[in-house]
């Protein structure tokens, strides 16, 4: 099976301690996001989990703890937009600290296990096509030879989202827009030795050699494991995402990025009240066990084709 570490918080940034002290332990557990009492409980062991993928915008706080996933394969989603603190206030200093972590992370584990993430893209008066190629450059020139694939994807405006970016002037993101951009990101790329695939998009930019692609993508985590997998398409993801089955291990309103388009935090309130509620010990990220649970064995296997 692949853990994602995870779509719905920043373990590597702020929880890494606890996903290092579940593997210890050899397990870990989760709410069902719809249904507070129904948890699973995940086995966590080389014979089961197949791959890891990590979601971060900053992994700094996990590099004294990599050692402990030595035994399992894993690559890094490290998202790292042109954004200012205006968009995403939590995050430190990108070129003296993010893009330097980026490249002493892929150092450290190889470009072949890290994939740079440049979105989501949204339109403003300041965040114009004309910036973001900008950005999106300079981030690509200090990346290359770091990884060999960037995503990119547009905006969906969740309700969460439209509340969270409630302040903000966006223009409209028209197909010819997103075409625009695209166009500039995938000369970028190309120079600096980078292939360009989309997230859960249904535009066509395939004119410029953009690919529609997956996060946790089966091709790709094969290439890392040198075997097939079996498995399926990931159900719970929106139609248009192409990732594989997988199991998450983070929990919504948890993550303190902060960033104002973040779809995974209702509200500020809610983060805080998360915040308070994590112990490194519990089997569950930022809660406990209540009575009421309802504790089921997740049905564990490895994918792999032997």
């Amino acid at each position: 099976m692949i853990l994602s570490a995870s779509r719905r918080t920043d373990i590597p940034n702020y929880y890494s301690e606890w996903l290092a002290g579940r593997f210890r332990e050899g397990y870990l557990c989760v709410r069902n996001p719809m249904n507070h009492h129904q948890v699973s409980r995940v086995a966590l062991n080389p014979d089961v989990i197949d791959c890891i993928v990590f979601w971060t915008k900053n992994p700094i706080p996990m590099f004294p703890l990599l050692h402990e996933f030595d035994r399992y394969p894993y690559y890094f989603q490290f998202t790292l937009t042109g954004y200012g603190r205006d968009v995403e206030p939590g995050l430190p200093d990108k070129k003296n600290i993010l893009i330097p972590a980026f490249q002493e992370l892929a150092r450290r584990i190889g470009a072949d296990r890290m994939i740079w993430r440049y979105d989501p893209v949204f339109l403003t008066d300041r965040y114009s096509v004309d910036y973001h190629e900008r950005a999106f450059g300079q981030i690509a020139e200090a990346l290359e030879g770091m990884t060999r694939r960037v995503v990119i994807s547009f905006l969906d405006e969740y309700e969460k989202t439209r509340r969270n970016m409630k302040g903000t002037r966006m223009e409209a993101l028209t197909e010819e827009k997103m075409k625009l951009a695209a166009e500039r990101f995938a000369l970028i790329a190309r120079k600096h030795g980078m292939e360009i695939r989309t997230c859960a998009e249904e535009v066509d930019l395939s004119e410029y050699g953009i690919t529609h692609g997956a996060c946790i993508d089966r091709e790709y985590i094969e290439g890392l494991l040198g075997c097939r997998l079996r498995g399926g398409k990931d159900h719970g993801q929106r139609a248009a995402c192409g990732c594989m089955e997988s199991v998450e291990a983070g929990t919504y309103h948890t993550c303190r990025n902060g960033c104002t388009y973040c779809y995974a935090n209702f509200s500020t309130e809610r983060v805080r009240a998360g915040i308070r509620a994590y112990d490194p010990a519990s089997p569950i990220l930022c809660g406990k066990l209540e009575p009421g649970d309802v504790v089921t064995e997740r049905k564990m296997r490895s994918l792999r084709k032997i």
